[in-house]
């Protein structure tokens, strides 16, 4: 049955992260790009005082809503995850090291499709019955497009429900048990017979601790994330600069390779990846996994915010995008690079790949720091996504649909803690890409919307 599942799954997957997809993606973003004046780097500086400058500011958000910066953090909790660990290490794997050039191209393109996303989604959200703001991609496509185009937004919503059990659940919780049980196998707490046990515990324990989190709604949520995100960020960016520090002398050859991997992979990984198109798919592919550039989920979020200027949040997009993936997921990759461990390319990697990197630099004593970094990450991921599959939920029934979704989204830890992370990630990539399409559409559509509000307020 698996088998059968897996050959499905890789004929979607081959079809929706084809070179059509890529073209739409990238398409997409220069587009926005080209129509906005390239926001994303006219008005960088602006976008980084803006966001940052919210982190040591007090305020209090109306009713049913929450503030600026803890949309940002709940935002960046679902962004911020195994996407940047587990992804990364992926991608390299699969598309060699020219797939992190890749990642990076996307996110450029990436920071202004977020702006636009977000703003779009501030623009034309709506109260909901118990009077909190609701918004996000099947909303500005309800709201900003005629009828005949309302299908997109009934189509983003069931494929949002069906994402968030992988993307946003299964994928992390596996990620938390690969990174508790690397630590534990360093120090032979457990032994690799055991394993399977400590996962089913472990994926018990999430379970228990999402769903208490979730069941008290976007303020509990936003409070959890806005006390997570920083730490974690900081906790982890301190981690992968010293690992650079101490192999800066072979920097210079690390981005040479991704350089030169990202035209030419087989020359950097002795021919297992033949053709550029694969290192392509991957580093975009797994860029959007990260980032949610294109995906509009992180605009769900945003929506949720206590402000009236759309552009002013759209602007916390781009911050958005260069934390996630310029920063935080090229440390992962020179983190992996520099290291010197060795990569079997052609095989599908995941957290253990970090890991090793980490550990071979500074020892097993650091698996103990990187589980915790993994364990913040990924449990912020699910926090995050389990508010985006609500709200989806919310759109194509009713509100009283809720709380038996975060009932069903929690208990998919146990699940997700004893699966296949090849076919996991493989699903998750699947439904993640069957998303984009109908946002991307909207996108184009509503761009011409966009370009109006950034003349307005700029």
């Amino acid at each position: 049955m698996l088998e059968l599942i897996t050959k499905v799954n890789d004929a979607v997957n081959a079809f929706v992260w084809g070179v059509p997809a890529m073209v739409c993606i990238i398409g997409v973003g220069i587009l926005l790009s080209v129509r906005t004046g390239f926001i994303q780097f006219r008005k960088f500086p602006y976008a980084m005082k803006a966001t940052l400058g919210k982190v040591f500011k007090k305020s209090e958000a109306g009713h049913g809503s929450i503030t600026p910066f803890q949309a940002v953090c709940t935002a960046l909790a679902a962004t911020v995850g195994t996407g940047n660990i587990a992804g990364v290490a992926g991608a390299i794997a699969i598309g060699g090291p020219g797939a992190v050039f890749w990642m990076w191209i996307s996110a450029l393109l990436g920071m202004c499709t977020k702006f636009a996303e977000v703003t779009l989604a501030v623009h034309f959200r709506e109260r909901n019955e118990h009077g909190d703001y609701v918004g996000g991609p099947m909303y500005y496509i309800k709201n900003g497009l005629s009828k005949k185009w309302h299908f997109l937004a009934v189509l983003y919503a069931l494929f949002g429900v069906l994402t968030v059990f992988g993307t946003g659940n299964a994928t992390q919780v596996n990620t938390i048990t690969t990174a508790i049980n690397s630590a534990l196998l360093n120090y032979n707490v457990i032994n690799e017979s055991s394993q399977g046990t400590v996962s089913l515990i472990i994926g018990i324990v999430i379970t228990i601790v999402v769903g208490m989190v979730l069941l008290g709604g976007i303020k509990r949520i936003a409070k959890v994330t806005e006390k997570l995100v920083p730490f974690m960020a900081i906790l982890y960016i301190i981690l992968g600069l010293g690992v650079v520090i101490l192999n800066i002398d072979i920097v210079p050859s690390v981005f040479a390779s991704i350089i030169s991997g990202a035209f030419n992979p087989s020359a950097v990984t002795g021919g297992v990846v033949g053709t550029m198109i694969v290192s392509l798919q991957k580093g975009v592919s797994r860029g959007i996994f990260s980032n949610e550039a294109g995906l509009g989920t992180g605009s769900i979020a945003h929506a949720t915010s206590d402000t009236k200027d759309p552009v002013e949040q759209g602007v916390f997009g781009i911050f958005e995008v260069f934390a996630d993936t310029i920063v935080i997921c090229t440390l992962t990759a020179l983190t992996i690079l520099c290291s010197g461990v060795t990569i079997s390319y052609g095989v599908a990697a995941g957290a253990e790949l970090t890991i090793s990197g980490f550990t071979a630099t500074y020892g097993n004593w650091v698996s103990i720091f990187t589980a915790v970094a993994m364990v913040c990450f990924a449990f912020s991921t699910i926090l995050g996504w389990g508010l985006y599959g609500a709200r989806c939920m919310e759109f194509l029934g009713s509100a009283k649909f809720i709380k038996p979704f975060m009932v069903v989204y929690s208990l998919m830890g146990i699940v997700g803690a004893t699966m296949d992370l090849g076919l996991l990630w493989g699903i998750a990539d699947t439904f993640n890409g069957l998303m984009a399409i109908p946002n991307l559409i909207a996108l184009f559509l509503l761009s011409g919307t966009v370009v109006k509000l950034v003349k307005e307020k700029f």
